[in-house]
C-alpha cells in the first residue's frame, strides 16, 4: 500500500562488494536517497555513490537500532538501508519489515535484490550450483547449533549441493570442522568442494578447489569472508588451461547428444 507520507524506505542488497556488481535499480535508489543507513563495512564498499546524502554509519551487533532508525526516518524522508549480498539472504530485509510491522508505521517500503555470496562464489568456481541446492549458515548466534546440525544432515542425505555461509569466526572456530564432519557421514569423500573468499571483490578474491576428504586441510584459511560449496556425487572438476572449475551436470547428458 502506498504511504500517504512523502517518505520511502529502500532495503537494498548491494551484492558482493563492488558498485559494478550492483543492479541499476539499487544504484539509482542510493543516489536518490536523502539518508543512507548501513554497516560501516558495506558503506565503505559503495562510497563512490555517497555524495550529498546524510550517512548513518552502524556496526555489527547494532542491527535492531539500525532498523529502528531507518524506519523512523523513512516516515518523512527517502532512506536507503544497505545490506551485503541480497537483503533477504541473512540480510536486513526481515528485521526492517518486522520493526515496521511491530511499530505499525505507515512507511512505503521497497526491497531491491542483490547478487548473493552463493551466486558470486559459484561464478568464480564455474558451474557448481546448476541443480538443487541448500544454503546453511554456520553462525549459531541466532540459530541453535542443534538445529544447524539437523539442517546439515538433512541437506546431505538429500544430496543437495550445500553452500556454507559464516563458517568461522574468532568466537566459533570449530563450527566449520563440525559441519564438514556431518556432511562427510552422508557424502562421498571424492565430492568436489569450492572455497571462495571475497568473491568478486577484485584483487582480494581468492579461491580453492579440492575434495570433501581434503577440505579440512584449508581449515586455517577459512574465515567469515569465505563461502564453501560442497557439491554432489555427480559433480566433477574440470581443469581448463590450468584453471580448476567445478561442473554439476543439469541432466541434459541423459537426453541429448553433445
Amino acid at each position: 500500500m502506498q504511504s500517504q507520507n512523502k517518505g520511502k524506505l529502500y532495503i537494498i542488497g548491494i551484492g558482493p562488494g563492488s558498485v559494478e556488481q550492483m543492479t541499476v535499480a539499487a544504484r539509482d535508489a542510493i543516489l536518490n536517497s536523502e539518508y543512507v543507513v548501513g554497516n560501516g563495512t558495506y558503506l565503505d564498499q559503495i562510497k563512490s555513490l555517497l555524495d550529498g546524502q546524510e550517512i548513518i554509519r552502524s556496526y555489527m551487533g547494532k542491527e535492531v537500532d539500525r532498523a529502528k532508525k531507518a524506519v523512523k526516518l523513512a516516515t518523512e524522508n527517502v532512506v536507503a538501508m544497505v545490506s551485503g549480498g541480497d537483503a533477504n539472504v541473512y540480510g536486513m530485509a526481515g528485521l526492517v519489515l518486522e520493526v515496521a510491522e511491530h511499530q505499525d508505521l505507515d512507511v512505503d517500503i521497497e526491497v531491491l535484490p542483490g547478487v548473493t555470496a552463493i551466486t558470486a562464489g559459484a561464478s568464480v568456481l564455474g558451474a557448481p550450483i546448476v541443480n538443487d541446492f541448500a544454503v546453511i549458515s554456520l553462525s549459531d548466534l541466532l540459530t541453535p547449533w542443534e538445529l544447524i546440525e539437523k539442517r546439515l544432515k538433512a541437506a546431505s542425505e538429500a544430496d543437495f549441493i550445500i553452500a556454507l555461509y559464516n563458517p568461522k569466526s574468532r568466537q566459533r572456530n570449530s563450527n566449520f570442522r563440525k559441519a564438514i564432519e556431518i556432511i562427510s557421514q552422508h557424502r562421498d569423500g571424492s565430492a568436489p568442494v569450492g572455497l571462495v573468499k571475497n568473491a568478486l571483490r577484485g584483487d582480494s578474491q581468492e579461491y580453492k578447489v579440492t575434495r570433501l576428504r581434503d577440505v579440512l586441510d584449508y581449515d586455517e584459511w577459512v574465515d567469515m569472508r569465505t563461502m564453501i560449496l560442497v557439491s554432489t556425487k555427480n559433480s566433477r572438476i574440470w581443469n581448463q588451461r590450468g584453471i580448476e572449475r567445478i561442473i554439476t551436470p543439469r541432466g541434459y547428458q541423459n537426453k541429448y547428444d553433445y
